[in-house]
């Protein structure tokens, strides 16, 4: 059994009264169990071993471990990395459910467990650095208690979600605690911990995002828009382009509903990404894990993706590591020498080194999504719904537990820094921001009744 922080296995699973030593008592008085620091030893041989896993480093402590039955308790406070490494140190050869366990989890659960071991049972609640990855893993797509055979990448075994909400728990009086959790603050965060609403994302940094507000049909910029660009690296991590354009204050219709809108004046609006995350032969993305593609590739790559654009080179910005020389040329250096025919060719993009300055990025980050404390109630930052991986990785990200200014940076947050380097490269200011211009559409027939009525 796994619990990330050791003081939190403990205070969980060995205290009060749903502690293992309360629990299991009548066996340890006839001397069936014993209860030795944190292991739990039965009369026939079998063992409950109870785990921490605080970081990433940590798992190699199990490298050799042979796990028959892996818990997990809150599977959203461990990184996709941990939770693969423990699911590949799950092997049982030649053990079986008993019959009374299958039975007894049809009967009070609705559960069909495979007659076969090893088996993985996480719990979790929606939140927390892993809240990405679980979504994606075992929720998004998916029916409630459907159980469907992984790809050998993902493990290969059967799958399930089982769905749990307040009334689901038996060992609480339902209606005294619904009151508790209505003292948490936010409707949506409420709604996240009494129903189990995986679209909310409790304790998210972010917690001013909503697609009703932020989320544009995908669309072309106008061609007198500028347009730029923002680049976080990585190659064994997740890379993270976005292109971006700067609105003006007038009516467009190339969107895809094909609607015309007017966005505020100088917002910014992420109308493509790229991210370089790596997924198996099914297509399942493999959270936070990167194509390592040397610096050349990705310039390749981006230069494809923006053909016959004009980009703003002096607007866009790039993570500064880019810039660091190691014994030889940088990748900034080697992504502008990106042609495979002839190296010293300059036909690369250009950026220049993002500030890198984080809780003030986050800041303007926030401040650029805000739209509740403005008068006319818009944000000023934009994302199309092509940008998958943006609203995949982005809403989730949390504070760090150590900086609250900051964002836990264990978590998939590489289209979130290439989105706080453009926000550092434009500031805005609240107090500076134009009104949108009200009134019908140009050349609409209401506007030119409004126009007549001018004389």
């Amino acid at each position: 059994m796994f619990r990330r922080i050791y003081e939190d296995l403990i205070k969980n699973h060995m205290e009060g009264t749903g502690g293992f030593p309360v629990m299991l008592a009548p066996l340890v008085q006839s001397g069936h169990v014993k209860i030795v620091d944190d292991e739990i030893r039965f009369w026939n041989g079998s063992r409950i071993f109870l785990c921490h896993c605080q970081l990433e480093k940590h798992r190699f402590k199990y490298q050799g471990a042979e796990i028959h039955v892996l818990l997990i308790d809150e599977l959203t406070m461990f990184t996709s990395t941990i939770y693969r490494f423990l699911r590949g140190r799950m092997r049982a050869p030649g053990l079986d459910i008993p019959q009374w366990a299958i039975d007894f989890f049809r009967e009070k659960f609705g559960v069909n467990l495979s007659a076969k071991i090893p088996l993985a049972l996480s719990g979790s609640n929606p939140g927390n650095l892993g809240h990405g990855w679980v979504k994606a893993a075992f929720i998004d797509g998916v029916a409630e208690f459907a159980i469907r055979r992984m790809s050998p990448s993902e493990g290969g075994m059967l799958r399930q979600y089982i769905p749990a909400r307040l009334e689901d728990n038996p060992h609480i009086d339902a209606a005294e605690y619904e009151g508790k959790l209505a003292g948490l603050g936010t409707k949506e965060l409420v709604r996240a911990m009494r129903d189990g609403d995986w679209s909310i994302v409790a304790g998210a940094f972010f917690d001013n995002i909503r697609e009703d507000k932020h989320k544009l049909p995908s669309f072309t910029p106008p061609a007198h828009w500028t347009r730029f660009r923002s680049f976080d690296w990585g190659s064994a991590k997740p890379f993270s382009v976005g292109w971006w354009v700067v609105a003006e204050a007038e009516w467009v219709k190339t969107f895809k509903d094909g609607k015309e809108r007017m966005l505020p004046q100088g917002a910014l609006v992420r109308y493509r990404e790229w991210y370089g995350v790596k997924r198996d032969e099914d297509g399942q993305i493999k959270a936070n894990e990167g194509l390592r593609l040397s610096a050349e590739a990705v310039g390749r790559g981006i230069m494809e993706r923006e053909r016959g654009e004009k980009i703003d080179e002096a607007m866009s910005r790039a993570d500064p590591s880019m810039w660091k020389e190691d014994g030889g040329a940088s990748n900034a250096e080697k992504m502008l020498k990106c042609d495979a025919r002839d190296p010293n060719k300059i036909c690369g993009p250009r950026f220049a080194p993002a500030d890198n300055t984080r809780a003030l990025g986050w800041q303007e980050m926030y401040s650029r999504l805000a739209w509740e404390d403005v008068d006319d109630g818009e944000p000023m930052l934009f994302v199309t719904e092509d940008c998958y991986d943006w609203w995949r990785t982005v809403p989730p990200l949390q504070h760090d537990e150590n900086k609250p200014e900051d964002i836990n940076s264990d978590m998939e947050d590489h289209a979130g820094d290439d989105t706080r380097y453009a926000c550092m490269g434009r500031p805005v200011s609240r107090v500076q921001k134009p009104r949108t211009p009200t009134g019908p559409a140009p050349w609409t027939m209401d506007w030119i009744t409004s126009q007549g009525s001018r004389g």
